[in-house]
């Protein structure tokens, strides 16, 4: 009975230790900063259903490490100290095949989100949504390398309504003032906005605007 006894203690202290690994596991998975792309955590709508607070996808933030090949020393020092940040969950996930992109698309455009991702355009049509999608990145951080892409090239829009596939058909500078550019086209669009040039000390004088529209094989929302 001793022996039984000691079985048992043994066989729960095991278990506990088990149990404090998956814990442990499960923790680090939601807060590392190398974890691999965010999953959506619930299934989107049948085609054609409306958005409910069922279907409202949520990401498990964040993407794995970027590549900081591009970047500025001091963009990589801003992105790594907005580690330590609390941010909300991403609104999109960007994707650009050509130049190996991919990045949490966050709400607004300040200081510590664009040092963390890129930004959400308040006041353009929201991921997932018809109109024109505006994102703003900095010109020495994810959005360096929109310098190497060129019209024909692939963008891809992953939101809490499914994966949308843009090309580009546009690219052009404009004075920092012309929002005329965030204006509803066509067809549902993307619209990426950066400064520019791309290398340059101070304040850039123009932006580099970059324009998508979604893929004709997939009709708008």
């Amino acid at each position: 009975m001793r022996g039984v006894g000691k079985l048992g203690r043994f066989l729960l202290i095991f278990g506990v230790l088990m149990l404090g690994i998956y814990l442990g596991t499960r923790v680090y998975t939601a807060i590392s900063p190398r974890s691999e792309a965010p999953q959506l955590q619930s299934r989107p709508p049948e085609s054609g259903q409306p958005v409910t607070e069922e279907h409202a996808a949520v990401f498990t933030f964040t993407v794995k490490r970027p590549d900081f090949s591009l970047w500025s020393p001091q963009r990589i020092k801003h992105y790594q100290q907005s580690l330590s940040a609390q941010l909300p969950m991403p609104v999109a996930l960007l994707r650009i095949p050509k130049i190996r992109l991919e990045v949490p698309v966050l709400e607004g455009t300040d200081d510590l989100t664009m040092d963390r991702a890129v930004g959400f355009i308040a006041g353009t049509a929201r991921p997932g949504e018809d109109g024109n999608i505006g994102i703003s990145g900095h010109r020495d951080g994810f959005f360096r390398g929109l310098k190497d892409i060129r019209e024909g090239d692939g963008i891809e829009l992953v939101s809490a309504r499914g994966t949308d596939s843009y090309t580009i058909d546009r690219i052009v500078l404009v004075k920092p003032s012309d929002v005329s550019v965030l204006a509803p086209r066509a067809r549902p669009s993307i619209t990426l906005v950066t400064c520019y040039p791309f290398y340059i000390a101070g304040s850039a004088p123009k932006r580099y605007i970059v324009q998508a529209s979604m893929n004709a094989s997939e009709p708008p929302r």
